[in-house]
């Protein structure tokens, strides 16, 4: 089997017939992704996407398939993957299943054998019967070398697999062939578009990135996720989509576990719609933030971000309120939070009110406040004190021994 030469029908013809047809099934892409994907195209290289979690690299090689028309096959990478489960392998129940079926064929070919040598030759002779396509189990490279009709091939997150996959891949993504042992080397009929995608969670071998067409991809700018957000249909009025967009930007400059992603945002806007909001403020946002934040810690970073992300007048309900408090009861403010609550400052007194009671507790943990007529007794005075004998404590506690 040999790859096709000639452009398929479902190549983009040039880069604004790129940028058009994936902005026809929902997926805005800009010139430079657009010339990505036109080059993929025509130079038949695979494309290798890296950036943050949730930036469109997984949704760009699902409107790919939809823009030309292709069947999907995706390989979800993960730590310990082995190429049993990218490749292919091989059905043992079904080949066993076969064996016993034909078992008395097998008889039939030995019986008149001379010697255990001479049958063993006669069924090593049948071995393509037992090792062919019928008793191979093809995973997705496989599948995608193998099929009939041109596919859009997704390696996601690649950064997760072993090293070990890289090597695998190599040949499949450098000749778009598949070497197996018990039957031959396998070349795709017509070459699929590759896709894979990277959070940067390791760093990729060179030889991997040399057989791709690199891209990383950021967040959008605001006026991008904007028209991004536009062309969802979330329901959210333009200006509160815009002043959302700002907030989501904000909450992205901090320190946070996971970034809200793109899609994610849609959900806000979404959410915020079904809820009628005609006003962002920091209460509503707050209740709908789960939308967005996924960590407990993230959540009390926004939280305390969103009133000036929002309004620097505007105030939120403590992260902590609610039923699940130690002893509290819904909506109570905690002891424990952040933020101690100031003591509001004591009243002036008036003269004739008489001694200030805190004052005279005050004076009762004073060193020397048994002095005079405390309880009625006469007092002695710091100094005046009695001394104690050195053998009175001895006497006092010395133990009776027994008679």
């Amino acid at each position: 089997m040999t790859i096709m030469e000639d452009n398929a029908p479902d190549d983009f013809a040039d880069v604004e017939d790129a940028r058009q047809r994936l902005s026809d099934v929902g997926y805005l892409a800009d010139r430079r992704l657009a010339t990505t994907m036109f080059l993929q195209s025509r130079l038949g290289k695979p494309v290798l996407l890296e950036g943050p979690a949730g930036v469109g690299k997984t949704q760009l090689a699902l409107s790919l398939a939809k823009a030309t028309g292709r069947r999907l096959l995706r390989l979800q990478c993960y730590e310990g993957q082995d190429e049993t489960k990218a490749l292919y392998e091989w059905d043992y129940g079904k080949q066993l299943l076969y064996t016993q079926i034909l078992r008395e064929k097998i008889g039939q070919v030995v019986e008149d054998a001379k010697d255990l040598d001479e049958a063993v030759e006669r069924i090593s002779r049948q071995d393509s019967i037992f090792f062919s396509e019928r008793f191979l189990a093809p995973r997705p490279l496989l599948q995608a070398v193998m099929s009939d009709e041109p596919v859009v091939l997704l390696i996601d997150e690649v950064d997760r697999a072993d090293e070990a996959l890289e090597a695998v891949l190599l040949e499949t993504l450098a000749e778009f062939q598949v070497s197996i042992p018990e039957i031959g080397t396998v070349t795709a009929k017509h070459q699929p578009y590759v896709i894979l995608t990277s959070n940067n969670t390791r760093d990729l071998s060179a030889a991997l990135k040399r057989r791709c067409l690199h891209l990383f991809l950021d967040y959008p700018t605001p006026e991008r996720e904007l028209e991004i957000l536009r062309s969802k249909d979330t329901g959210l009025p333009l200006a509160l989509a815009a002043r959302l967009v700002e907030v989501v930007r904000g909450l992205r400059e901090l320190e946070l576990r996971k970034a809200p992603s793109i899609s994610e945002t849609i959900d806000w806007a979404r959410t915020l719609s079904v809820l009628g909001v005609t006003e962002l403020s920091a209460e509503i946002l707050a209740e709908t933030l789960n939308v967005v934040v996924k960590y407990e810690r993230d959540a009390d970073k926004a939280l305390k971000a969103l009133p000036r992300l929002v309004d620097p007048n505007a105030t939120v309900p403590s992260a902590r309120s609610g039923g699940h408090g130690h002893g509290h009861g819904p909506g109570a403010d905690h002891a424990h939070d952040d933020a101690p609550t100031p003591k509001a400052p004591a009243a002036p007194r008036e003269a004739d009110d008489g001694p200030d009671g805190r004052a005279v507790r005050a004076a009762k943990d004073e060193p020397g406040r048994h002095d005079t007529d405390y309880y009625g007794a006469p007092g002695q005075g710091p100094a005046s004190r009695r001394p104690v004998p050195r053998g009175q404590g001895e006497r006092s506690f010395a133990r009776k021994r027994p008679v």
